[in-house]
């Protein structure tokens, strides 16, 4: 679901993607459900391109959403956008313990809540595609002989008759 949602630059707040056009998508703000478009020359990013560094690597924004929705139980962040930065990396490092220190900075924190705030008062699932998708049932066969397998598979095809030739007149 976070693939559709995108973030333009210089404009507050988060988009809904609605339709591609040639030069321009139409997007729809989340707050207002106001359309408008959004040409090429701007900078736009999908919510799910975006990670957000670790000491071990990098971890997907719809994790991350999705464990701060746990904390706070589905409700709006505790913590305001405007606190210190000493109480947002605290919020931080209750959310996501190993986040990289040098390279998160207080800005993308503000940001990371203000989008969540936006997102669950949209009603808008952090689950990725991915997850959405039904799992994958596991079957076991017996394995079959290849003599078997060859066996059916002369079966399965339906003989042919020749063809009578035609005869010149």
């Amino acid at each position: 679901m976070l693939k559709t949602i995108l973030s333009v630059s210089g404009k507050p707040g988060l988009f809904r993607l609605v339709s591609n056009a040639k030069n321009m998508v139409i997007v729809e703000s989340l707050t207002d459900k106001r359309r408008l478009p959004i040409y090429a020359r701007d900078k736009v990013v999908s919510l799910g391109d975006i990670a957000m560094y670790t000491d071990e690597g990098e971890v997907p924004l719809s994790e991350v959403l999705t464990k701060i929705q746990a904390k706070e139980n589905g409700a709006q962040a505790s913590v305001a956008t405007n606190s210190k930065p000493d109480v947002l990396k605290k919020y931080f490092a209750e959310i996501l313990p190993t986040y990289d220190r040098e390279r998160v900075y207080d800005t993308d924190i503000k940001k990371l809540i203000s989008w969540y705030n936006l997102l669950s008062a949209a009603g808008i699932a952090f689950v990725s595609e991915d997850e959405i998708a039904a799992p994958e049932e596991v079957t076991e066969e017996a394995p079959a002989t290849t003599e078997v397998k060859e066996e059916a598979a002369q079966e399965e095809k339906p003989k042919r008759k020749p063809r009578a030739k035609k005869e010149d007149k």
